[in-house]
């Protein structure tokens, strides 16, 4: 599993579908063109020669979209992109040949979570993408 590392990428993502949301999050998804290993050509699953060039190696893509506008401090940002990555890393198929942004898209009331990196927002993220996975059929 890659991740995604330029404002490029995540455009690119961006663009294709949304294939999945919970109450915080949606999931994006942009299937990427395969290589047949007999004959080194292109199957045209998305026969689009700039995203060959953004996502050179033909793996999983997976990219974290986390902005100050639903999460302030950069302590619960960087707490919800590290689970994020994690649940990714533990349930995303790695056979499949797509790139996916998850992005955040609510606020978490800080009324209910009162510290920034609560065991309780953790579990919470976490849930929650479980619950994405599942939706966008993603999952090994």
């Amino acid at each position: 599993m890659q991740r995604l590392k330029t404002w490029p990428q995540f455009q690119a993502v961006l663009a294709g579908d949304m294939v999945a949301k919970t109450e915080h999050f949606a999931l994006h998804r942009r299937a990427l063109s395969v290589q047949t290993p007999q004959t080194s050509t292109t199957k045209s699953v998305a026969p689009d020669h700039q995203t060959s060039a953004l996502f050179f190696v033909h793996c999983t893509w997976v990219g974290a979209l986390v902005p100050k506008r639903w999460a302030k401090r950069a302590v619960t940002r960087n707490a919800i992109k590290r689970q994020i990555y994690s649940v990714s890393a533990a349930l995303l198929r790695h056979d499949f040949q797509a790139a996916f942004v998850v992005r955040l898209r609510k606020d978490f009331s800080r009324q209910e979570f009162l510290s920034a990196t609560s065991d309780h927002l953790k579990q919470t993220v976490r849930a929650e993408m479980t619950a994405l996975m599942r939706a966008g059929n993603t999952l090994k």
